[in-house]
């Protein structure tokens, strides 16, 4: 069975380290929390190993946090941090407006979202759910992996700290598993309790989903399916769809569209 997430009181406990301290090393990726509606932090047991190999790499060998994330991410161990990923998305979503010359008010009201939603989501202040980066992709005629940074090629390989990754929304993470010239758009979903896609979407394509871990309800055209651990679910992306993880542990699933989506 899954190891149940942690919060961060029982994360200090195990790390030794005050939570203020491993707050701080969020921002440097030493942690990857998932975050509930009610904006609680939730951490896996990857994240209390990480932590304690930093904490062992500062206390006994001295590294300062800099020496820390560098020795990490050549170990392979942390992965650029969400804050940039979300700071290129929002930069991208105002290119993308600007160059129509368009307003905040014209975008928000085509794609269905307040005017303050999609200036915060500008100015990289929060983060878009998968069905509002859908509606503005398709609203720019550009496909949602523009927001991965993805436009390059990519090799047949592709390890996990190579890996893309959007975080979409509170508890939403997607790390694309190819990309480049392809006619499929690989997903390794990561879904934190409650959270989900918020509104539906639909777009053109198909889909296909494994559960590898988890429980996923998904509505497709106002039908639900609840998915457990070993199921596999096909759909057209055309019906318009959401989803949410409705269980107390992460969800993780493969997910495949085709063609790439916007």
């Amino acid at each position: 069975m899954p190891e149940p997430y942690l919060k961060i009181g029982d994360v200090a406990r195990k790390v030794g380290m005050s939570p203020s301290v491993i707050r701080s090393w969020e921002s440097l990726g030493l942690a990857r929390p998932r975050r509930t509606q009610s904006k609680y932090r939730l951490y896996t047991a990857e994240d209390v190993k990480l932590l304690k190999r930093a904490r062992f790499l500062r206390k006994v060998q001295g590294l300062n946090a800099a020496a820390i994330v560098q020795l990490l991410k050549k170990e392979g161990k942390v992965r650029p941090a969400a804050d940039g990923n979300a700071g290129a998305i929002g930069a991208h979503l105002r290119h993308l407006r600007a160059r129509r010359r368009l307003s905040l008010a014209q975008v928000a009201e085509s794609v269905g979202i307040s005017v303050g939603f999609l200036s915060a989501l500008e100015r990289s202040q929060m983060s878009g759910s998968v069905g509002t980066l859908r509606k503005l992709a398709r609203f720019y005629k550009t496909n949602i992996l523009d927001f991965f940074g993805a436009n390059d090629a990519s090799s047949r390989q592709v390890r996990p700290s190579q890996r893309k990754v959007l975080e979409a929304g509170t508890g939403v993470r997607m790390e694309l598993l190819a990309w480049g010239n392809t006619v499929m758009e690989p997903h390794l979903f990561r879904i934190a309790p409650e959270a989900g896609s918020g509104e539906s979407y639909a777009h053109e394509g198909e889909e296909f989903i494994y559960v590898l871990r988890g429980e996923l309800l998904i509505c497709v055209d106002g039908e639900e399916y609840r998915l457990k651990s070993g199921d596999s679910f096909y759909f057209e992306s055309a019906t318009p769809h959401h989803w949410k993880n409705p269980g107390r542990k992460e969800t993780l699933l493969l997910w495949v569209n085709t063609p790439p989506t916007f």
